[in-house]
């Protein structure tokens, strides 16, 4: 079965789904997109990871991560494999070395693992034949609207906190706080585990030093 290399387009809130966010993957060699719905925990994960910022403790992702690295498993690939009713499925591909073999796992969850070994994403032609949306530039403005009808999983982590996924333009802090100063809010707002506050700190800090 031929597979369909992804890359991820953006994550944003999902205009009709409260408390879901929008995963945006586009196919690397042609126009079609495929959005996924997915809850505000997976979009947490996924967008820290995409801003690269270091939690103090380890979120779960994080802790596959490393109980695989302690017992000699590595990720190959992500694939998602089907969709059936709505639903999205796929397959984390792993090897310990001798043998390969895939864990059955929901897209977000497999992203968010992927996302940090570094490995390809990829999809099947039925699926993005199905589910897939072709854009124009026209309908660029209005994709948020479009991804709403399909969704990951029904098991959204309701008690997580809502993160801004891809941060715009820091409104603050101004830029006439010192470095010294960014870099001290920077350490606090990891410490409160404000994700949303420190990635938008360490946009300002980058935008200082570039």
């Amino acid at each position: 079965m031929k597979k369909i290399p992804l890359e991820i387009l953006g994550l944003s809130s999902s205009q009709s789904q409260s408390g879901s966010f929008a995963l945006i993957l586009g196919e690397k060699h042609g126009n079609r997109r495929l959005p996924i719905i997915i809850g505000m925990f997976e979009a947490q994960s996924i967008a820290i990871q995409i801003e690269k910022i270091s939690p103090n403790r380890p979120l779960t992702h994080d802790l596959f991560k490393a109980f695989a690295e302690h017992v000699h498993v590595v990720i190959i690939e992500v694939v998602i494999s089907d969709l059936k009713e709505g639903v999205f499925y796929s397959r984390i591909v792993c090897s310990d070395g001798a043998t390969t073999f895939e864990i059955d796992a929901r897209p977000s969850d497999a992203i968010a693992i992927g996302l940090r070994f570094g490995v390809p994403i990829f999809t099947v032609e039925s699926v993005l034949s199905e589910a897939g949306i072709i854009l124009s530039d026209l309908d660029e403005a209005g994709e948020e609207d479009e991804d709403d009808q399909d969704r990951d999983d029904e098991d959204d982590e309701d008690d997580s906190p809502a993160p801004t996924p891809r941060p715009t333009e820091p409104k603050e802090p101004s830029g006439q706080v010192p470095v010294e100063e960014l870099s001290k809010m920077l350490s606090q707002a990891l410490e409160k585990e404000d994700y949303e506050k420190a990635a938008k700190i360490r946009d300002e800090l980058n935008k200082r030093n570039g």
